[in-house]
């Protein structure tokens, strides 16, 4: 089966003239469909570069970004804006949430701008809404649910598409324990049943141990690349640790 992504010698540069600085160099691999993929690495590694520029959120300055068929880094103005909104789903660590929706209105968002018909378009948010556990309150506001309801509701949204590939951003960095694992159980769940394709970037080992595979990044350049296997979660996050460690800190420290 043909890769859901491929990155092909990837680069980005900042800057002009004398003044630049290579955040990604030479970055290739590939995500298959169905797969849940951790970015993990040191400050200022190029993590989120790298997911932005995957992401069409920017350009690479050089190489190739396949979705499916698609060279997305060869695509500009309205056929970018259309592919984004088609075939990817976001998920930030800041909601993103429209403060003046109500939680259904922002979840079908997406819909409505694809003119669905209204009773597929409740349908898919019920659906949704109930896989995420927050069914209870899709008539609430933005102001009056917690931050794990916000990122559960943005996370729908993301999802309710049903988008080829869903980018998530340090997801559970403002999140307290409780609601990073809800929102990451959620996450997983989907992955496993729905065969969900998602790549996260985290600076946590309890956030990365969820994911199937991981890759490491450092000074712009993949150097290792982790898989769970048949490991249980417990085991794996264990093993990420000791990575972790090796490059300079913690779990919960090495952003």
């Amino acid at each position: 089966m043909e890769s859901l992504l491929q990155v092909k010698n990837v680069e980005k540069v900042f800057g002009k003239g004398t003044n630049t600085f290579k955040a990604l160099e030479d970055i290739s691999f590939t995500i298959d469909h169905g797969e849940f993929v951790g970015i993990m690495g040191p400050s200022g590694a190029g993590k989120s570069t790298l997911l932005h520029v995957l992401a069409t959120i920017d350009s690479p300055t050089k190489g190739d970004i396949y979705i499916e068929d698609e060279n997305v880094a060869k695509m500009k103005g309205n056929q970018l804006v259309d592919f984004r909104r088609d075939h990817l789903g976001f998920i930030f660590q800041d909601y993103n949430l429209l403060d003046s929706l109500t939680v259904r209105e922002n979840i079908v968002l997406p819909l409505a701008i694809a003119k669905l018909p209204v009773k597929e378009m409740d349908e898919k948010v019920e659906s949704m809404a109930k896989a995420f556990g927050i069914a209870a309150i899709l008539d609430k506001y933005p102001y009056q649910i917690s931050g794990g309801q916000k990122q559960r509701t943005a996370s729908c949204r993301a999802l309710v598409s049903n988008p080829k590939l869903i980018f998530a951003d340090e997801p559970t960095g403002a999140l307290d324990s409780k609601s990073a694992t809800d929102l990451l159980q959620a996450l997983s769940s989907l992955n496993e049943e729905q065969e969900t394709t998602i790549m996260i970037v985290t600076h946590d080992a309890f956030a990365a141990s969820f994911c199937r595979r991981i890759l490491f990044i450092s000074d712009g350049h993949l150097f290792k690349e982790m898989n769970r296997g048949t490991h249980s979660r417990k085991a794996f996050y264990q093993m990420i640790l000791e990575e972790l460690a090796q490059l300079g800190g913690g779990g919960h420290d090495v952003i």
